[in-house]
């Protein structure tokens, strides 16, 4: 276990609002250096590395596109002049588009695929040759219930998101005696912006009766990030929506 995480650098994507900035700021008040990466609300990203430079920690926020290979590698290249070698990767961007079954398109499908799942295996391979020749890592991949129950949202949205738990699973297995750890993290309904613009998310439908917050799935990203013997598992933090 690793309390203190001082010197070592993190990247979390789509790191401007929501569960991203929460984790972003968790990762600098355990002692991270944390790089901020977003896509378009240059604004918040800009907020959140100046909170994270408060806290006396080195920040610096970078804009790309995850789900394209030439944004990603010009991502990595920014990090890395500007803090180092990235050694704790959260892949957290994400988008949702609630639709009915029946409105849902092959654009809806390749867009929601390429976002939630082809990034999280592009900045993945991405971080890897760093961590390998390291011999330490964490990689935290953010899920969803749905991938568990089917959610809210839409069999696109839960199609990407149990495709993560497979890219999980796998990097976990192949990287376990290199002393790199891969985790999911499957939150249910969390107050976010998000959620809040989805019309199917009530909290009556999660049996401890309320929305979770970003700081109880923040607080898992820490532990997870600490810990060197939990690998290949999914943290389910749905208040009870789906049991493991």
């Amino acid at each position: 276990m690793l309390d203190d995480l001082t010197d070592k650098v993190a990247l979390v994507t789509g790191a401007s609002r929501g569960i991203g900035k929460a984790i972003a700021m968790a990762l600098a008040k355990a002692g991270a250096d944390v790089a901020v990466n977003y896509q378009s609300r240059h604004g918040e990203a800009d907020e959140t590395r100046a909170a994270i430079e408060k806290l006396e920690r080195r920040s610096v926020a970078v804009k790309a596109d995850i789900s394209v290979a030439a944004d990603v590698g010009r991502l990595m290249t920014a990090v890395e002049a500007e803090l180092g070698p990235v050694a704790i990767l959260v892949n957290n961007a994400g988008i949702t588009r609630p639709q009915p079954v029946s409105e849902i398109a092959e654009q809806d499908w390749d867009d929601i695929i390429a976002v939630n799942l082809k990034s999280v295996f592009l900045v993945t391979q991405a971080v890897l040759p760093k961590m390998r020749a390291a011999r330490w890592g964490r990689i935290i991949n953010l899920s969803s219930v749905a991938a568990q129950t089917g959610g809210v949202v839409g069999p696109h949205y839960a199609a990407s998101k149990a495709g993560i738990l497979g890219l999980t699973h796998s990097y976990a297995n192949l990287l376990a005696k290199e002393g790199i750890t891969v985790n999911a993290i499957a939150p249910a309904l969390i107050e976010t912006e998000m959620v809040a613009g989805n019309p199917n998310a009530r909290p009556d439908l999660i049996p401890v009766g309320r929305f979770g917050t970003v700081k109880e799935v923040a607080d898992v990203a820490v532990m997870l990030a600490r810990n060197g013997y939990v690998t290949g598992q999914t943290i389910n933090v749905n208040g009870g929506w789906f049991m493991s």
